[in-house]
């Protein structure tokens, strides 16, 4: 495949990532996808870091395989515990020509006030709950990436046990959000909300309700988009294409595509990887 017409691979746990793929499409119609669900080992979640670590470093290397030379983690969890570990410890030696990024920097350089790029910080002083899975919070990653990029950010991470699950299976979300919440605001007030799981939009409304009213909430998919496209416009070797998309997953192809249409009010195409 000549490097023009590599596909930017996207990978999560499940079909959360498909929230990210679709604010991807539109912002960039003209760029190709692979999109790679790790369904047969979601959630991720709940795993333990070297789990996550061994997951995620197999399905980069799925996408690597098929041509893409750029792999957004479109998954929280995968982000906090495995992406600094693939890029300092794998990358260099296994591709060094490759990249993989991963979701939490545009969320944090959004909600602080500048744009995704390599370096820099912001000193825009705000309060914010930053709901995510338990692994996710567990790690800490994300207080620790908010700490260096914008020191004013003052971070309450929130985990949401079993809302990836109720999502991905068809449960009322409404109950975990709602214990959630409560467990956040019982730890002060907040001046934003933060959805940091790519299955979360699916229940943004949900949020809503929960929330204190007029409370801002930032959620990732129009964020990332809009980051990763200016990304490549200062790094253009990674993209290319004609609009191309092809879905794959590790679970059973007939299964995920009835949950994705369920989810998403539209068919899907999956393949085998």
């Amino acid at each position: 495949m000549a490097i023009h017409e590599a596909p930017i691979g996207i990978v999560d746990s499940g079909l959360g990532g498909l929230t990210v793929l679709a604010a991807l499409r539109r912002a960039m119609p003209e760029q190709d996808f692979l999109y790679l669900g790790d369904n047969a080992h979601a959630p991720y979640g709940v795993k333990s870091p070297e789990e996550v670590v061994a997951l995620t470093r197999g399905a980069v290397e799925t996408l690597f395989g098929r041509g893409c030379r750029l792999v957004l983690l479109a998954c929280n969890t995968a982000s906090a515990l495995a992406l600094r570990r693939l890029q300092r410890d794998w990358l260099p030696d296994a591709a060094p020509d490759r990249r993989v990024l991963g979701v939490f920097v545009p969320l944090i350089e959004a909600v602080s006030g500048h744009g995704w790029r390599e370096a820099g910080q912001s000193a825009r002083r705000l309060r914010a709950v930053f709901f995510a899975t338990p692994a996710t919070v567990a790690s800490g990653a994300f207080s620790r990436e908010a700490q260096r990029l914008a020191p004013g950010l003052s971070i309450v991470e929130q985990g949401c046990p079993g809302l990836v699950d109720a999502l991905e299976n068809g449960t009322d979300p409404a109950p975990f959000i709602r214990r959630a919440v409560a467990g956040a605001l019982a730890q002060g007030s907040a001046d934003v909300a933060l959805l940091g799981c790519t299955h979360y939009p699916l229940a943004e409304t949900n949020f809503r309700a929960a929330l204190p009213p007029g409370l801002p909430i930032l959620s990732q998919p129009d964020i990332v988009a809009h980051s990763l496209s200016a990304y490549l416009d200062r790094h253009p070797q990674f993209c290319g294409g004609a609009g191309r998309l092809e879905c794959l997953t590790t679970g059973d192809p007939a299964q995920v595509e009835a949950r994705a249409g369920a989810l998403f009010g539209q068919a899907m195409a999956f393949g085998a990887a």
